[in-house]
């Protein structure tokens, strides 16, 4: 099958990484510095983003994403040959080479390691990700709810370390951990191995080529969200509060905390954002305004960019917005993976 598409040369590579960041939650500068500078190192005559479509129905597709910390990322440095270790372990795996790349998510570096990676291995990137925003878990993704395990997954850690793990698909995440924190707080992963014409019922498609055009300096922010946004208020932060957690034994990588912002216009609502790892919900004088599985930000009004969960203080002036989040997760079954109830919020 002939392949055409769009090439990521290096002018577009700055665009995908600006567009990357525009909604960006927990991203450290410094791992999306070092994603950036490794991705100009390796671009080469760039790489072709293809449909999923376009591919021969029976390409191996490989999922590629970061998993653990990016503060991490940006303290222990890659090697360099972590992607091709990875994709090349899934591969002696299956018993067959990798012919696309596709991303799990699009936020920050986790933009730019499937390029790198595509790059490196000299394959097609597909257009499209696997959540149309972000969540904590690597389970928590459309890939899953269109019936595709992570696993086998392939980690490549920045000592040389190479650990596969092969497990059911509801306990990728409890392995996961405990081994991504003994390679000093990050791999890279290669994951969720499927065909393409597999892929092509699952992705969230064009989301590649809609943060390519985010990333066009003057372009509204709205851009890089292609279901919609609002923007739910502008106020100040008065308090960052601990919480003991809602009553649930979730396996997610962060404890409780609440934030409270005062609108500073209107009609001066007191809005609570409950997070858990992000925020999950918004209540706006007790009523509920937001809620996952949609993406609400706290965009800072000095930089525009994304102010994360730990990094929130009082007098901090931010808009909370709210990313509206891909069909698929405002299924049944999408609300149960990505909904309140996955994080421990009865609701």
């Amino acid at each position: 099958m002939s392949i055409g598409g769009r090439v990521i040369d290096r002018e577009e590579l700055g665009r995908l990484s600006a567009g990357a960041r525009l909604f960006a939650t927990g991203a450290a500068e410094s791992a999306h510095t070092l994603a950036l500078d490794w991705a100009g190192s390796v671009l080469g005559a760039g790489v072709r983003l293809v449909t999923a479509g376009e591919l021969d129905p029976g390409t191996l597709c490989v999922a590629i994403t970061l998993a653990g910390s990016t503060t991490a990322l940006g303290e222990q440095l890659p090697r360099g040959d972590e992607p091709v270790r990875a994709v090349r372990a899934l591969e002696r795996r299956l018993g067959r080479r990798a012919g696309a790349i596709v991303a799990l998510n699009l936020a920050a570096e986790n933009a730019l390691l499937p390029l790198i990676t595509a790059a490196e291995l000299g394959v097609p990137m597909v257009d499209g990700d696997g959540t149309g925003r972000v969540f904590p878990l690597v389970e928590q993704t459309t890939y899953t709810l269109g019936g595709v395990s992570p696993a086998p997954l392939a980690l490549a850690g920045a000592s040389g370390e190479l650990v596969v793990l092969e497990t059911a698909a509801d306990r990728v995440e409890e392995l996961l951990r405990p081994v991504v924190l003994s390679l000093g707080g990050w791999a890279l992963a290669a994951c969720y191995p499927m065909t393409a014409g597999e892929l092509a019922g699952v992705l969230v498609p064009g989301t590649v080529s809609l943060l390519l055009r985010a990333g066009v300096p003057g372009a509204p922010r709205s851009t890089a969200a292609p279901y919609g946004v609002r923007t739910l208020c502008q106020g100040e932060i008065l308090a960052v509060e601990g919480s003991t957690g809602h009553g649930a034994d979730l396996a997610l990588p962060s404890l409780p905390s609440s934030i409270v912002v005062r609108e500073s216009e209107g009609l001066r609502r007191l809005v609570r954002l409950e997070a858990h790892n992000e925020i999950v919900l918004a209540l706006a004088d007790g009523a509920v305004v937001a809620r996952a599985p949609d993406q609400i930000c706290m965009i800072s009004t000095d930089d525009g960019m994304v102010v994360d969960v730990d990094k929130a203080g009082p007098g901090q002036e931010v808009e909370i917005m709210v990313v509206r989040a891909a069909p698929v997760w405002h299924t049944d079954e999408g609300l149960a993976l990505g909904g309140l109830r996955a994080f421990g919020i009865p609701l």
